[in-house]
């Protein structure tokens, strides 16, 4: 099935844009980033930046825009039968507009992957149309919020993921693509 992302949530004083690769069947359906119950984003979100499940979801994204955070996808549309990233035909991945939120938000410096995939597509299809400025950004990958992302536990994960409240606060050195 032909699948489509939601737009950025992301403000001009974004420092730090979260991606992902698509939406699963949950947020789809819910119309909301990270919705499935298991998925372990918005508890990490809520430990670091007090946007945790517990808030209503516009609240949950305010807060991080707050944060100077953006959070998107990096395929605006796929082809993709369920939820699972190892699902999408690559061959059909069709990038959301990075030049237009770069443009958007002139202040993003450090860009993180949610998983593997997020990184590859992103890697793949959007890093060699950029300019030299844009692919010399801080780009790194964490480890995967998913629920089918078992090798680690919620705590491990929350461990990785918290060098983006160490980005903004200015206590984290470079990282790498993947």
């Amino acid at each position: 099935m032909i699948v489509e992302s939601f737009d950025c949530s992301a403000n001009t004083r974004a420092r730090v844009l979260i991606l992902g690769s698509m939406p699963g069947v949950e947020s789809l359906r819910r119309q909301q980033y990270y919705a499935h119950p298991r998925n372990a984003f918005w508890p990490i979100m809520g430990t670091l930046f007090g946007a945790g499940r517990e808030l209503p979801y516009s609240r949950r994204l305010a807060k991080l825009r707050r944060h100077r955070i953006a959070l998107w996808d990096v395929a605006g549309r796929c082809f993709r039968p369920g939820s699972l990233d190892a699902s999408i035909a690559r061959e059909s991945v069709v990038a959301n507009n990075f030049a237009g939120l770069f443009v958007h938000c002139p202040r993003i410096h450090s860009v993180f992957f949610n998983g593997k995939t997020a990184a590859a597509l992103y890697e793949r299809i959007v890093l060699p149309d950029l300019p030299v400025r844009l692919q010399a950004l801080d780009y790194r990958t964490l480890p995967s919020t998913s629920p089918a992302n078992a090798m680690l536990t919620r705590a491990q994960k929350l461990e990785k993921w918290r060098v983006v409240q160490a980005v903004l606060q200015g206590k984290s050195g470079g990282g790498e693509m993947s």
